[in-house]
């Protein structure tokens, strides 16, 4: 149903769960991320990996030639990354760019280079990963919110753009109790800041989000029961964030 898919960041928490329900369901998988990530979280045999850094324009497009498809279903893209959290009013500048650059640059970088192999299938999809961050921000989030408000835009300028050969869609998650939370797969582990046992009792279905149940919403969206939605963004927060 999927056949050949891109996941950029397939090597995190939730993109191997991603990447592994797709090979289940049969699709040929790309995997894209970070060297030492596919160095610490190896793809699954049949699955071809390609380091690249997302926030380079030279290394997203060398990565994307050398896949050396002509077409591609669908583009999951689960980059991206939290600096160490402090205020705006603190934070240096090169602190926000580095965010920008590793999230909202390489989104766009990644999708300029998806879109051509998506619209020689005639019915691609893109799933953008944002985050509720954006539309609820607090402390210390200020860069990766502002990102990850910026990917549903970007996700709704690519659905007006590409429309009908190509469907654009995001997904929002709250937290997700991976290796993210402690600074990524490919990033030196920091501590985390949030309490997981009081966030827990913030959500309405009382308990913390594992990888698994954001990849559901991820394949809806790739596949053909979403074919009638484009622009569109799911919110996975337990019924925290309802906006």
């Amino acid at each position: 149903m999927y056949k050949k898919v891109v996941v950029a960041g397939g090597c995190g928490g939730i993109g191997r769960a991603v990447v592994g329900a797709l090979v289940g369901a049969g699709a040929e998988v790309a995997v894209l991320d970070l060297a030492a990530s596919i160095e610490r979280h190896p793809v699954p045999r049949g699955v071809k990996a390609v380091a690249v850094d997302a926030a380079r324009e030279d290394s997203v497009a060398g990565a994307f030639e050398s896949l050396g498809w002509k077409e591609a279903r669908g583009f999951v893209n689960l980059v991206g990354f939290t600096p160490p959290l402090e205020s705006l009013e603190s934070m240096a500048a090169a602190t926000w760019d580095e965010a920008v650059g590793g999230n909202l640059r390489a989104a766009f970088l990644l999708s300029r280079a998806a879109i051509p192999l998506l619209k020689a299938s005639g019915e691609g999809a893109v799933v953008h990963v944002s985050s509720g961050l954006a539309v609820r921000s607090t402390f210390g989030y200020g860069p990766y919110a502002a990102c990850k408000a910026g990917i549903i835009s970007l996700t709704k300028t690519l659905a007006a753009e590409n429309a009908p050969r190509v469907r654009a869609n995001a997904v929002a998650p709250a937290a997700v109790d991976t290796e993210f939370l402690r600074g990524g797969t490919g990033r030196a582990s920091r501590d985390s800041h949030l309490d997981l046992e009081a966030y827990r009792r913030m959500i309405p279905l009382g308990r913390v989000a594992v990888a698994a149940d954001i990849v559901g919403p991820i394949l809806f969206l790739l596949g053909p029961g979403s074919a009638y939605m484009t622009g569109q963004v799911l919110y996975i927060n337990g019924g925290m964030i309802t906006p």
